[in-house]
């Protein structure tokens, strides 16, 4: 299973929902692709919820996660933090991350 795919596991129509966001918002292709990683990532860690039933803290959760016990690079949590946010703010309509995790 690609990894993408797990987001029409925990909400069918997912991958399309994110892919007319990211269209409507005339992003170009390899953001589309690291988006939908990020955001497949996320879902993942939260073992395949539906994105509607986790909030802010969910996100800080993940966040967190790839911050301390992964140490991914301060870039690498900056595009995992912006995918967040576009999910939430584009995708969801709902209320994203206020600050920029990495920074903090």
């Amino acid at each position: 299973m690609d990894i993408i795919e797990v987001l029409e596991e925990s909400r069918p129509g997912m991958i399309g929902q994110v892919r007319a966001a990211v269209h409507k918002r005339h992003l170009n292709q390899r953001t589309e692709q690291t988006y939908l990683h990020w955001i497949s990532r996320f879902v993942l860690f939260h073992d395949l919820k539906d994105p509607d039933d986790l909030g802010e803290e969910e996100q800080r959760l993940f966040l967190s996660y790839l911050k301390e016990k992964i140490r991914v690079s301060r870039a690498r949590l900056n595009q995992a933090t912006q995918a967040l946010n576009f999910f939430y703010e584009d995708v969801l309509g709902k209320q994203a991350l206020a600050a920029d995790f990495a920074a903090a």
